[in-house]
């Protein structure tokens, strides 16, 4: 079915109801709209613009409305609250770095009763899903351009409703990969050692790290069981003030780092990778470089944090990031960057596009988010050709298929103490992430924590690759025992944990328990007091208990029993 317009709306018939593709003005643009339905339940909405000539494309919306009718939360990879807003409120807005357009609304048993998803992850689209007060109503809108974009002549998306009453994970990890096909999007492979457990200098040592004290704490990480080591902010500023005002020249701190190759070479000899953190959007303004960019800016200066943010259109940005990665790849022997603030690569609505009043002078590229795909392809292309097996991490909020085009390992956002964001994050990332590898933030505790206290962070991580930043040095031998018999653990269990049949339950109530299973094991974690784990059948089970209790109950073949299990610890039922 196919509709066209020059006017404010068309509606087309969808087996739910109307689905209305509104724009306000189209001005000389030809709009036509599509309906499939390639399989039962499932139905999709295309949207083609074409105009006699490059211009600014016209805002647009595709919307609708249905009966909120066991539709009691909404679930958003970014999201860990899961609650179901009004219609006036709890927008989303993605783009190439940031967020993933896609929502399903579930019923509280595990199950989706609408999965929505949007074919365009690179511009910006604002979604939302909210409660309509006057009867009910569930209002549905994808917005397109309602951020400065650069002229076209013709755009294409889609979006796809998925009606059927199935387990929520496969709608939202069909959603997924079906926004990856819509979009054209290549995801990259993960090499082995993304799925390696993992220390991180940022919350040990924040800003004030040196080679020594680094390569010391290494030591004790290696014999632990960690593989890989990403240095973060401080190699690169004698600064400790946690601002951004230095970045940008990325030349070592001879201070902290007098020989870098050197000193990745002994970290190499224990055993170890080596990842270096980049602030690819900053050049801060007490850099040298700072002066050498001026009006290639994006925003001149974020004051709060000190820093520029760059234009990636200029050819000669992009062109200066690539080659300081690859100079480092080369010079220190390194094996992947940490690659952060991407989804700071946008303009400000306030002060709108700079270039169009320079009608795009020096940009060889004129949309934003075009061009910061374009840079992370050339990034990747550039350290691939160097090494092959590059490791690259990206961390939340930039999350969809874009960025899993350049990046092999995701990383749930900041959250220091936080065992149960962690959880939750790493389970939203799972379902929409493929064979991509997702890390868990870094885990920090206070060591007054008892052993079995603290092994509760590590559980709720197990599901994720786990990242370590704790002080190692300073954590008492029982800590330091417990880390080791988990690491151990997770690589024994590494094939279910990790590249299993993934399972998590009630993410209203931020997945109380998720299972995984392989074709030898299964593998469940307990995460709240008052669970009955349910055992289908006499397959080999584990149960992780971080529950804060010592015993749970278990349901098998219609009998309960309880099981005596430490929290903090894990116990194969027999």
């Amino acid at each position: 079915m196919m509709g066209f317009f020059v006017a404010a709306t068309i509606a087309m018939p969808f087996s739910f109801g109307e689905v209305k593709v509104s724009c306000a003005e189209p001005g000389d643009w030809k709009v036509a709209c599509v309906r499939e339905e390639p399989e039962k339940g499932v139905e999709i909405v295309t949207v083609t613009l074409d105009a006699p000539g490059r211009r600014q494309p016209p805002k647009f919306t595709v919307g609708f409305q249905v009966p909120q009718v066991e539709m009691f939360y909404r679930w958003s990879v970014n999201d860990g609250n899961f609650t179901l807003p009004p219609n006036w409120g709890g927008a989303c807005e993605s783009q190439f770095a940031r967020h993933m357009p896609l929502y399903a609304f579930l019923n509280g048993n595990d199950e989706s009763v609408l999965a929505l998803a949007a074919s365009e992850c690179t511009r910006f689209v604002n979604f939302k899903g909210g409660v309509r007060e006057e009867g009910s109503l569930l209002e549905i809108d994808f917005r397109y351009f309602e951020k400065p974009e650069a002229p076209i002549s013709h755009y294409e998306t889609s979006v796809r409703i998925d009606t059927r009453r199935q387990y929520f994970g496969k709608a939202v990890s069909e959603s997924a990969a079906w926004i990856e096909r819509a979009g054209g999007y290549r995801i990259a492979s993960a090499p082995p050692a993304a799925f390696d457990p993992l220390y991180s200098s940022w919350y040990s040592f924040h800003q004030d790290v040196f080679a020594k004290p680094l390569e010391e704490e290494l030591e004790i990480a290696a014999r632990l069981g960690m593989k890989t080591i990403i240095l973060d902010d401080g190699w690169q500023t004698d600064d400790t003030g946690r601002g951004y005002a230095f970045c940008g020249d990325w030349e070592v701190s001879r201070r902290r780092f007098p020989d870098m190759a050197a000193h990745v070479k002994k970290v190499h000899d224990l055993g170890m990778k080596y990842m270096v953190w980049y602030a690819v959007s900053f050049v801060g303004v007490k850099s040298a470089n700072y002066a050498k960019f001026k009006g290639k800016y994006l925003v001149d200066e974020l004051s709060d944090i000190g820093t520029a943010v760059l234009d990636p259109r200029f050819p000669e940005v992009r062109a200066f990031l690539v080659e300081t990665y690859v100079k480092a790849v080369k010079a220190w022997d390194i094996d992947g960057l940490k690659l952060d603030f991407i989804d700071s690569f946008t303009l400000l609505p306030a002060t709108g596009d700079p270039a169009e009043k320079e009608n795009y002078a020096g940009r060889d590229v004129h949309s934003v988010p075009e061009a910061v795909d374009r840079l992370m392809r050339e990034i990747r292309a550039a350290l691939a050709a160097v090494k092959s097996d590059i490791l690259l991490e990206f961390r939340q909020n930039y999350v969809g298929p874009g960025v899993r085009q350049v990046g092999n390992m995701l990383r749930v956002g900041d959250c220091p103490g936080d065992m149960r964001r962690n959880r939750f994050a790493i389970a939203n990332l799972r379902l929409v992430s493929g064979g991509t590898a997702v890390h868990s933030d870094m885990l920090e505790w206070n060591f007054a924590e008892t052993p079995a206290s603290a092994a509760r962070y590590v559980i709720n991580s197990m599901f994720g690759v786990v990242q370590y930043s704790l002080m190692l040095r300073s954590a008492p031998r029982e800590h330091r025992e417990m880390i080791e018999k988990w690491i151990r653990f997770s690589q024994e269990h590494r094939q279910t944990l990790l590249h299993g049949t993934f399972t998590p339950h009630h993410p209203e109530l931020q997945y109380p328990v998720i299972e995984a299973e392989s074709d030898e094991e299964r593998i469940i974690g307990l995460y709240d007091d008052g669970r009955v784990l349910e055992i289908p059948d006499a397959k080999k089970t584990i149960v992780m208990n971080a529950s804060g209790k010592d015993a749970f109950v278990i349901r098998r073949n219609g009998r309960l029993s309880e099981v005596a299990c430490k929290s903090g610890d894990w116990i194969e039922l027999k």
